[in-house]
């Protein structure tokens, strides 16, 4: 953003200094023109009034040859003609002289307005001496255009000098102008990304930038504050759940396993199936925990390969495979790093590993493969088990939502929250010839960035 501002403010400065700076240029360029010929032509009327009294009044020449003599003392040439065109007296200098100042002498003796041209730096004047219609003679007047040159050359080198301090003005001033409204928004940039990368208690700096980047910063401030205070919460809540919820079902399931013991015949059976339902119930609440801190995971991106938390998950669960007569491999696939929090992916491939052993019957496989997917890298775990209808597939990612699971129902549920929170997809597609295949996408690790990869080590997740 600040190369931006700095440039829209210099290509704006630099229209602006062409617009001003050069038609002002050209205006004083023209008028020093206009002036140096009226001058000259103003010299040039001197002498022909001077020879006016000589050629038609037969005065004394004196006049004219002491103007002639001041003429050529300002550095110009003159020649004065009679109306026979033939040259009555001229300066020492012959620039006044020759072919094409006849050819003046001609038109204006002949009653014509003569446009005269400009010949190797000079430029020439004509002027009738006496009434215009019946001249008694004519001047003509032959000045240096160096001085003109000079003048003119001096009004387009102050228009540079100006530009160019105007240029330099702009960009010092643009310079500042995008530092000053970019660095606050640059850091607060930075404070936000902190904040979602997990540091809670990230806040922005109010003091620099516009008013309105100091307010939006002060915004910023109040919402991570609540943000914070929302999450601490969340978190007590959760370990005050945790504590009250647990320890009176553990007693409970000791109290049942006391009765039991000695328990016979229907009261044997009925204690089985309170034990069962404890269970069930101890299962449900690890589940509501796992899918609560899910849900607020604020996650520190750490680098992971893909193939070695593959194999790491797959060895772990084999045994429990083998149990239940299931067939559970892992396909070859690059060694691909990605970027999620420590032990996610551990957890993610934990509970889709779980589903997929607990949905597979006896003789049945599960296969888990990764492949590189463009920015992302994909992993897939397929199973060939009865699959899920349609409508089970909308709405499996919410907690309960599958009315054909076997366990908890929170075990997608939790893999959602946790592929989400850290940047990346899951979906659900059918396997071809049976089954449900798990897809996930998942953010590539920026290259540059190193980090260690926390795991897991026991196999855990909810069906």
């Amino acid at each position: 953003m600040s190369r931006r501002i700095t440039w829209t403010l210099l290509i704006l400065t630099s229209v602006l200094l062409v617009l001003a700076v050069v038609p002002l240029a050209v205006s004083l360029t023209a008028h020093e023109r206009v002036s140096f010929r009226d001058s000259q032509r103003a010299a040039t009327r001197v002498i022909a009034s001077a020879a006016e009294e000589h050629l038609s009044d037969r005065e004394s020449a004196a006049p004219m040859r002491r103007e002639l003599d001041a003429a050529a003392r300002a550095g110009d040439c003159a020649a004065v003609y009679d109306a026979s065109a033939r040259l009555v007296a001229a300066t020492p200098c012959a620039a006044a002289r020759g072919e094409e100042a006849e050819e003046l002498v001609e038109r204006v003796l002949n009653g014509h307005e003569p446009e005269p041209p400009e010949n190797e730096g000079r430029l020439l004047t004509v002027e009738p001496a006496g009434e215009v219609r019946r001249p008694s003679g004519a001047v003509v007047l032959a000045r240096s255009a160096a001085p003109l040159d000079a003048r003119v050359a001096a009004i387009w080198g102050w228009s540079a000098v100006i530009g160019t301090a105007g240029l330099a003005a702009s960009v010092l001033l643009s310079v500042r102008l995008a530092r000053w409204v970019s660095r606050p928004l640059s850091t607060l940039d930075a404070a936000a990304r902190r904040l979602g990368e997990g540091a809670l208690d990230e806040r922005a700096d109010v003091g620099g930038g516009p008013p309105e980047v100091r307010r939006l910063a002060a915004t910023f401030n109040t919402m991570a504050a609540r943000t914070e205070a929302l999450i601490h919460g969340h978190r007590a809540v959760i370990a005050d759940v945790s504590h009250q919820l647990r320890t009176p079902l553990a007693a409970l399931r000791l109290r049942l396993d006391v009765l039991a013991t000695g328990a016979e015949g229907d009261t044997a059976e009925e204690l089985a199936a309170a034990q069962e339902e404890i269970s069930r119930l101890s299962r449900l609440v690890d589940g509501l925990l796992a899918v609560a801190r899910a849900e607020q995971a604020t996650p520190h991106p750490t680098a992971v390969r893909i193939d070695e938390a593959v194999a790491e998950r797959v060895a772990a669960w084999s045994p429990v495979a083998e149990e239940r007569g299931v067939r559970l491999t892992a396909s070859e696939g690059p060694a691909l790093t990605v970027a999620l929090g420590a032990g996610h992916l551990e957890q993610i491939l934990d509970n889709l590993i779980a589903n997929a052993v607990e949905a597979v019957s006896e003789g049945g496989s599960v296969t888990l493969a990764h492949e590189a997917a463009g920015a992302s890298a994909r992993v897939l775990v397929r199973d060939d088990g009865p699959g899920m209808s349609a409508a089970a597939r909308a709405v499996a990612f919410r907690r309960f939502g599958n009315p054909e699971a076997r366990g908890t129902g929170l075990g997608l549920a939790i893999v959602h929250r946790l592929v989400t929170a850290n940047g990346g997809t899951a979906r659900l597609e059918d396997t071809p010839g049976g089954g449900l295949t798990v897809v996930l996408d998942l953010p590539l690790r920026a290259p540059g960035r190193t980090a260690p990869r926390g795991g897991r080590e026991r196999p855990g997740g909810s069906g």
